[in-house]
């Protein structure tokens, strides 16, 4: 089941509140950006182990190809060349506005940066682990809030392709475009997804089988695949 037939809309807003005084704001008027149509069914199937061997020439019309959730990630944390640094995550109901999950990442301290000899997780920041309750498989409207950093160079076209799976089948497609970015700012950005009702059926064995259900996150600039984070999901919270 795709969700092709729902557009999910995004806004996009470049803060003005308390942010980091090395950082550029941009206060203003707030842009609300409308997703992508994208039938990934017309799409030419294409493997995980297909695209790994394109090396850096990753491009969207790869990724909507896929017909299942990746096991590896499809580029390295050093690919993103524009230093793009997700900082902090909310979840929320549109209907009701009750948060349903929120998390900012904490600042390093100059110690932690310059220990000599420290294990670094390559991975650290790019995989989440989401537990929910079954209720939020019933949600029609929900709000994705980010905020992100951006490094010296200017991002003309930075996109996000979010395909979500439950046991190899795919159950949705997001497609949203942010647009440019100026150098060296602090971004604030909620995309709307709109959900599509899902059977019963479905909705049980989800409950029943936590963190089958999972996504892979890409992150394009100029088209060129930059960021792909992770994420697995459990709808049992509170059972």
């Amino acid at each position: 089941m795709s969700s092709s037939r729902r557009k999910p809309a995004s806004t996009f807003n470049k803060t003005h509140g308390d942010v980091d005084p090395d950082r550029k704001t941009v206060g203003g008027m707030l842009k609300k950006l409308k997703s992508k149509r994208s039938q990934t069914e017309k799409w030419p199937v294409v493997t995980e182990d297909e695209l790994k061997a394109l090396g850096s020439d990753i491009s969207p019309d790869h990724v909507l190809g896929l017909r299942d959730v990746t096991e590896d990630y499809l580029c390295k944390p050093e690919d993103n060349i524009y230093n793009i640094d997700f900082t902090r995550f909310k979840i929320r109901d549109l209907e009701t506005g009750t948060v349903l999950f929120e998390i900012a990442k904490p600042p390093i301290s100059p110690v932690e940066g310059e220990e000599e000899g420290a294990d670094v997780d390559i991975s650290a920041g790019r995989f989440v682990r989401y537990q929910f309750t079954p209720a939020f498989l019933k949600l029609c409207t929900v709000g994705a809030t980010v905020e992100f950093t951006v490094g010296d160079r200017p991002i003309n076209s930075f996109r996000m392709i979010e395909r979500h799976y439950f046991q190899g089948r795919l159950l949705k497609n997001f497609d949203f475009d942010f647009g440019f970015c100026i150098p060296n700012s602090r971004n604030t950005c909620e995309h709307i997804y709109e959900f599509p009702q899902l059977p019963e059926d479905l909705i049980r064995q989800m409950v029943e089988h936590p963190y089958e259900t999972r996504s892979d996150s890409f992150y394009f600039v100029d088209n060129k695949l930059i960021m792909h984070n992770k994420a697995d999901y459990a709808y049992n919270g509170g059972l």
